[in-house]
């Protein structure tokens, strides 16, 4: 079982990270080549839109063909649109069809991760004894938190020493190289009785069981929240840190630093801790935290606390992530698993937008700091909601 759990989590870091080396690489050409906030916000668009409107199907073809080879076949046609791209990138002389066409490969493979990504959260419950989820979804969290702090410094190093050609070979390796100890993987697959139900049946059915299920529905719904109310205190910290501190790069990288290490910390901690019985606790005091260091970031008047801060917030997003799919694996039954995660994965990719696009503009009208104070309080409020989970309860059929 361990050596069938780590070969796995192995394969996705590695596709995690080709996949994370591309999108900066991307967003960081754009940027510098234009200075447009336009395209910038378009290449946002193109890299969550799409993943939000697929991903409710992907759940449904998650349950219905083997979870290995959806995944398998979506990374490899992600790397040929890629290779497709790469082998293009020298006949392009126009620099505005070249950010056309780099927006549709972005498309492509933000409709790629809609596909694949309720399959790889549907696997881990069908390798792993129910006891020992949250500890592998803590060494899952600290993995992908690593990927994600070094894929940027990659990017860059690649961007300034090659090019944004030489992203993208590498990303189709590290395709090649995660499919090939992918399928060194056994994974089951339960073929369910036929029913000559269509996909869309079976995605109102998904839908039915998180409302019929009320554990399963507040923990999509708490993790929408979270998603929501995380962007004031996170994804707009650089605006903070400019505004509030200075700008330099310098704070902004140990931003990054900061948040990071705390991930992979909470990761770590939630995979010491991963026999705990106690998820609901964890979930909201995790909430607690998440929320708390949003507001003392948000009165915070010098660099070196708010730094400080933000790796005990990014402990505290681990804790809040590991706990919320811990506790959906744990109360959705084998055959729901697809469905639910592509509604768990929507959640994601429709409320984070969502949010850009109600705390941005608020951001240039209403101080930050209100906004994050407002946002952390909310957090705190959404951990009490949290109670009404019930436990223990068993996985349902």
């Amino acid at each position: 079982m361990r050596k069938k759990v780590i070969l796995f989590l192995i394969s996705q870091s590695v596709t995690l990270f080709g996949s994370t080396l591309v999108q900066m690489a991307v967003v960081w050409y754009a940027t510098l080549l234009t200075s447009s906030g336009l395209w910038v916000a378009a290449f946002s668009v193109c890299s969550y839109f799409p993943q939000f409107l697929v991903s409710f199907w992907g759940g449904v073809w998650a349950d219905r063909f083997p979870r290995k080879w959806l995944i398998a076949r979506t990374d490899a046609a992600i790397a040929a649109v890629t290779l497709a791209m790469a082998a293009a990138i020298p006949h392009i002389q126009d620099p505005t069809a070249l950010l056309f066409l780099l927006l549709l490969m972005s498309a492509v493979r933000s409709l790629g991760a809609g596909i694949q990504t309720p399959a790889v959260h549907a696997v881990l419950p069908q390798l792993v004894p129910e006891e020992q989820l949250m500890r592998v979804n803590g060494i899952n969290a600290a993995l992908q938190s690593l990927v994600q702090f070094a894929a940027p410094a990659a990017a860059g190093a690649v961007l300034v020493s090659f090019s944004l050609r030489s992203t993208f070979l590498i990303d189709v390796l590290t395709a090649v190289l995660g499919i090939g100890l992918l399928c060194l993987v056994p994974i089951p697959f339960r073929r369910l009785p036929e029913k000559k139900t269509s996909a869309f049946q079976e995605l109102k059915s998904g839908i039915s069981y998180a409302v019929s299920h009320r554990d399963v529905g507040t923990l999509l719904l708490i993790y929408g929240g979270f998603v929501f109310l995380c962007v004031p205190a996170g994804y707009l910290s650089g605006l903070f840190v400019s505004r509030v501190y200075g700008e330099s790069y310098g704070y902004l990288t140990a931003v990054e630093l900061a948040g990071f290490a705390g991930m992979t910390a909470g990761g770590l901690l939630a995979a010491c801790r991963g026999q705990s019985r106690k998820k609901t606790r964890t979930l909201r005091n995790s909430l607690t935290v998440f929320g708390t260091m949003a507001i003392l970031m948000a009165v915070s008047s010098r660099f070196l606390p708010y730094l400080l801060l933000m790796g005990v917030y990014g402990v505290a997003l681990t804790g809040v992530q590991t706990a919320l799919t811990t506790l959906l694996q744990e109360r959705t039954g084998v055959s729901m698993q697809g469905r639910i995660f592509g509604l768990f994965s929507s959640m994601y990719s429709g409320f984070m937008p969502l949010g850009m696009a109600v705390f941005g503009p608020l951001a240039d009208h209403i101080p930050l700091r209100i906004l994050m104070i407002f946002s952390g309080a909310a957090l705190i409020g959404l951990g009490k909601c949290s109670c009404a989970i019930k436990y223990p309860a068993k996985r349902r059929c």
